[in-house]
């Protein structure tokens, strides 16, 4: 899998993660999907993610 693939997987299953804990746990977990969300949206124009940089360090490939 690509860097490009890996980070559409993690963001989501983060997401789903913190959805799930924040209708069981605390509603402070929707902090947690909003950073996420807003960091997807400002890599859509720049083009760089912080995971995309730990992903290609840790040598995953890019497409």
């Amino acid at each position: 899998m690509t860097v490009e693939r890996w980070l559409r997987s993690i963001a989501g299953t983060f997401i789903v993660a913190t959805l799930v804990l924040a209708h069981f746990v605390s509603p402070w977990w929707y902090l947690f999907t909003a950073f996420v969300g807003l960091n997807l949206f400002q890599s859509g124009f720049t083009n760089w993610c912080p995971m995309m940089a730990i992903l290609r360090k840790l040598g995953v490939p890019s497409a």
